[in-house]
């Protein structure tokens, strides 16, 4: 099966995404911002800043024209940030109204949106009608774009209430070394890929500050209860938190340098502060966005996050990383497992 396929977001994901689409034999074409990508991408058939000396398929087209990029596109794939899905999602609306062929949307975007707290998917539908598409597909799960390169073994979910268009996906993906299942929760798919990365950056922080490995599973195992008590909440089926887009994605982001929202709070517990380290990343840290968000809908739905609530106050309030930890460990003694 041989398809089109528009990826919106030249960044290293999206990147490596298209050149696996590419390969797959698909016709590709990937949608960047900036004219000086395109013409990297096009003429040298690579992205060094995102990834440097991995060499692109040839046959891996980019413009700059969303309309050229999604031209005719049987899938239209977001791999952009999510603070700017909806922009993009706005200029792709007049596109596919004056298309009779309605493509399939996806999103590979982790994030929650600031101010009305919609997860990426809702932000694509409350902007793009139904009429105007066959569906819309969230990707997820334990995937860094460094691994996935070179041909590491990935394994994802798609996630959709229309479960044919999370298998029409689910095919046009899959190969030898990239494989995903279909999942019809999409929010707690979508919930369980924005929550771990502010779970990341506490795990980043606990490394910088030179704690060990019982920390570290400590925090990660806490912030995956945490996840699950929000997204049960929102109206997930706690099943999928123990599944490739909630443990999964929370093991490889917060345990990995590739991790940006790691590296971020590795370098805020060296002591930088968040300003200096957003600047000198060079890509966006989901994650800190994603706290803001997740501390204000906790509370608006009344759900305990003091983990989250920890890492809100060291990126928002300067409480110092040390305080944030003492304070959780003096906490009022609790059960595990609240039934």
């Amino acid at each position: 099966m041989s398809v089109k396929i528009a990826v919106l977001g030249a960044g290293s994901w999206g990147t490596v995404l298209a050149n696996l689409l590419t390969e797959n034999g698909h016709d590709v074409h990937i949608w960047a911002y900036l004219q000086k990508d395109t013409d990297e991408i096009n003429n040298q058939h690579s992205n060094e800043h995102y990834l440097p000396g991995f060499r692109l398929d040839h046959r891996l087209v980019a413009t700059t024209s969303l309309a050229e990029a999604t031209e005719d596109a049987d899938v239209v794939l977001f791999v952009v940030p999510t603070n700017v899905v909806r922009g993009v999602a706005e200029q792709l609306l007049p596109l596919l109204e004056k298309r009779d062929k309605k493509p399939i949307l996806a999103s590979a975007a982790k994030g929650l949106e600031v101010g009305t707290y919609m997860r990426v998917t809702q932000v694509i539908e409350n902007v793009i009608p139904a009429e105007q598409h066959r569906g819309v597909v969230a990707i997820s799960g334990p995937s860094h774009a460094e691994d996935t390169s070179v041909k590491d073994i990935t394994t994802l979910t798609a996630a959709s209430t229309n479960l044919e268009a999370a298998q029409y996906v689910q095919k046009v993906f899959m190969n030898d070394y990239f494989r995903l299942y279909t999942n019809q929760d999409v929010i707690g798919v979508e919930m369980g890929a924005a929550l771990k990365n502010v779970i990341a950056i506490g795990a980043g922080a606990l490394h910088g500050l030179g704690y060990g490995d019982n920390a570290k599973a400590a925090l990660i195992t806490r912030g995956l209860a945490e996840i699950s008590r929000l997204g049960v909440q929102m109206g997930a089926d706690p099943l999928t938190f123990i599944g490739l887009s909630g443990v999964g994605d929370l093991i490889v982001t917060a345990t990995s340098v590739h991790s940006r929202n790691w590296r971020c709070g590795n370098q805020l517990g060296h002591g930088e502060k968040l300003q200096d380290v957003l600047d000198n990343m060079g890509q966006v840290v989901e994650g800190v966005s994603t706290a803001k968000v997740a501390h204000e809908l906790a509370h608006s739905k009344g759900v305990e996050m003091p983990i989250t609530d920890a890492i809100y106050d060291v990126l928002y309030n300067d409480k110092p990383i040390k305080q944030a930890i003492s304070d959780l460990m003096k906490r009022e003694s609790k059960p595990e497992f609240d039934y």
